[in-house]
């Protein structure tokens, strides 16, 4: 394998995993404040068809990126109200959701455009365009290193290099911060917080909030970073896998990067069958290397992956003592 064919699984790597990295930060902060969020996959079903409707109709992709984190932040408010407000079940909450939003986005995408669950093709400026960062055609021509730059660095939409800046500002504000502090306290020990005099339903809220907004992105990158329009059910899976990769990343923000990352390198691999064919000298079924992160993902929730232990006061709505 050349260096350039490596530079290309690499680069689809990154781009793939972009959007599983936004939704298991956003599961994340969520579950770190003991709510857990099935429905990651129909915020981000919601985000990417109402994202990717308004930058056809508007021609702004900017104006369709803040329409789908409004449509994701609608349905992290339907589940906060369903799990915090009236202490619902939260797992089937998130799976109605998900529910919800697969339906309803191909019923309004079919009675908006017409064109069978789709949104028209988005061009120009109705889409996020990859980015050439400064000096990335001068530096091409430097052994390896120009190489790495032009090729694996630059050339990604704002959206990438966004979700790769939120993976430290998520360890800042989770391990840094008064906030965090309190955040991660509400996940382990809501009566302490209580206690204490802060509002355990307030910040409950924020993180579903946060989901939210980190779901909102993901979603919109779909539809119009990753991909150039709408198509039904283009999520595929990636909210479960998300979730997966929080488990194996143990609740972390490093290690879901590194989780997220070895999801996206799976997908790459599989659009490169030649390659895997080349390497291990026969074919495999182009079927079988789909299916390779939903494997993993079946591994990973099989407990094959160590031990790892949710907050303890997740999935658990709380309720005050008097």
């Amino acid at each position: 394998m050349d260096l350039l064919t490596l530079l290309q699984v690499l680069d689809a790597t990154v781009r793939l995993s972009t959007p599983l990295l936004l939704a298991c930060l956003a599961g994340l902060f969520s579950e770190r404040a003991g709510i857990f969020d099935i429905g990651l996959e129909g915020k981000m079903l919601a985000a990417a068809f109402t994202a990717a409707a308004v930058a056809a109709i508007t021609g702004n992709v900017w104006i369709g990126l803040v329409a789908g984190i409004a449509a994701s932040l609608l349905f992290s408010a339907i589940h906060g109200l369903a799990s915090i407000t009236f202490r619902g079940n939260q797992l089937i909450s998130g799976v109605a959701l998900n529910f919800l939003a697969s339906g309803l986005t191909v019923l309004v995408a079919q009675a908006w455009f017409a064109q069978g669950g789709r949104t028209p093709s988005l061009q120009g400026a109705a889409r996020f365009n990859p980015i050439t960062l400064p000096f990335a055609e001068s530096l091409s021509g430097v052994p390896i290193l120009g190489p790495i730059y032009a090729e694996l660095i630059s050339g990604h939409t704002i959206l990438v290099y966004v979700s790769f800046l939120v993976v430290p500002l998520t360890w800042w504000i989770l391990f840094r911060t008064r906030f965090g502090l309190r955040l991660r306290a509400v996940g382990e020990n809501p009566a302490a917080v209580d206690t204490a005099g802060i509002s355990v339903v307030g910040l409950r809220f924020a993180a579903v909030g946060i989901c939210g907004v980190l779901c909102g992105i993901a979603g919109a990158y779909l539809s119009t970073g990753l991909q150039a329009g709408f198509v039904k059910d283009m999520t595929a899976g990636r909210g479960y896998i998300a979730l997966a990769a929080l488990i194996f990343a143990k609740w972390r923000p490093w290690y879901a990067l590194t989780a997220c990352l070895l999801f996206g390198f799976l997908q790459a691999i599989a659009l490169r069958s030649d390659l895997i064919e080349a390497v291990i000298g026969f074919r495999i079924q182009i079927q079988l290397l789909d299916a390779l992160p939903y494997i993993l993902t079946v591994i990973i929730l099989a407990g094959f992956v160590g031990k790892a232990i949710p907050p303890r006061a997740g999935g658990e709505p709380y309720v005050k003592e008097r």
